[in-house]
């Protein structure tokens, strides 16, 4: 069955995410709540993210991540991590895991508005 390719949305973009990173609110659960360092929580995702990983199936996005460099790649069609940037890389991985699972970083001095 061929798969029809189409552009991700950034509903398809944060599930993506949340498929690489399942985990980290497992693994993780009690630094979640307190909060981490930008070097903490991207230390944190080194280790979710493993050194290779992915999942994909009929119907389903294509997912592939890797902890070094904080890596996630995704899309409607068989992904070629090699040819295709990542969806996330880095900084915005770590960003990313902020906004997805609400985690609060201690040494930021601005007080939380929610």
């Amino acid at each position: 069955m061929a798969r029809e390719p189409r552009p991700l949305t950034q509903a398809d973009k944060e599930e993506a995410f949340r498929i690489a990173t399942r985990s980290l609110p497992k693994w993780y659960a009690d630094e979640v709540v307190r909060g981490m360092t930008d070097e903490e929580l991207a230390a944190a995702l080194s280790r979710v993210l493993g050194i290779w990983g992915g999942s994909c199936g009929p119907g389903r996005l294509d997912v592939m991540f890797q902890g070094s460099g904080l890596k996630i790649w995704a899309g409607w069609h068989i992904v070629n991590h090699v040819m295709e940037r990542p969806i996330f890389k880095g900084k915005s991985t770590v960003a990313m895991a902020r906004h997805i699972y609400a985690i609060p970083d201690p040494t930021d001095p601005q007080i939380s508005l929610f």
